[in-house]
C-alpha cells in the first residue's frame, strides 16, 4: 500500500494549518517551508478546500485555514478525498484486461488488505497529528 505524493502533501498542509490554529496560513509560506512547488500546492490546496477540509478567505489579507475543528476531520476521509484510485491490482481496475479476473481471487484478498489499510485511517483524525511550532522549526506561538 502507498499514497500518492498529492495525499502525502494534502495531510502535510493540513497538519501545518492545524498547528497554526487560529490564523490564517499562506500558500507561499507552506510551499516554503516544505519546499514544495507552489504550483502543486494549489492543486492540492484547492481539492482540500473543494472536499471541507480547508476554509479559503480571499483577497489582500487572504489565505487557508481548517474548515472544521482537527478532530472532526478524518484522516480516512482525506485519503479517501486525495487518492485518484486504489487501483491495487490489474483487476482491481474499471478498465483491467486480465483474464483471470472473472475466477481470480487475487481482487478479494486485495480488497481486504485495502479496506485494513483504510481502517488504521479511519481510527485517526488530524487531531492525532498536531505538532508544535518548535516542530516545525518555528517560533512557538505566542
Amino acid at each position: 500500500m502507498r499514497l500518492t505524493q498529492f495525499s502525502d502533501f494534502a495531510l502535510r498542509i493540513l497538519m501545518y494549518a492545524a498547528m497554526r490554529e487560529g490564523r490564517l496560513i499562506t500558500i507561499e509560506e507552506t510551499a516554503a517551508l516544505y519546499d514544495i512547488s507552489r504550483a502543486h500546492l494549489m492543486k492540492v490546496t484547492n481539492q482540500l478546500t473543494r472536499h471541507g477540509f480547508l476554509r479559503s478567505v480571499r483577497g489582500r489579507s487572504g489565505g487557508l485555514m481548517l474548515a472544521r475543528a482537527p478532530a472532526q476531520i478524518g484522516l480516512g476521509d482525506v485519503i479517501r478525498a486525495t487518492e485518484p484510485d486504489f487501483a491495487m491490482v490489474e483487476c482491481s481496475s474499471p478498465d483491467g484486461r486480465c483474464l483471470l479476473t472473472p475466477r481470480c481471487r487475487l481482487k478479494g484478498i486485495v480488497g481486504e488488505a485495502l479496506a485494513a489499510f483504510l481502517a488504521v485511517f479511519d481510527r485517526h483524525s488530524l487531531a492525532d497529528l498536531i505538532l508544535r511550532p518548535e516542530d516545525f522549526g518555528l517560533a512557538p506561538a505566542a
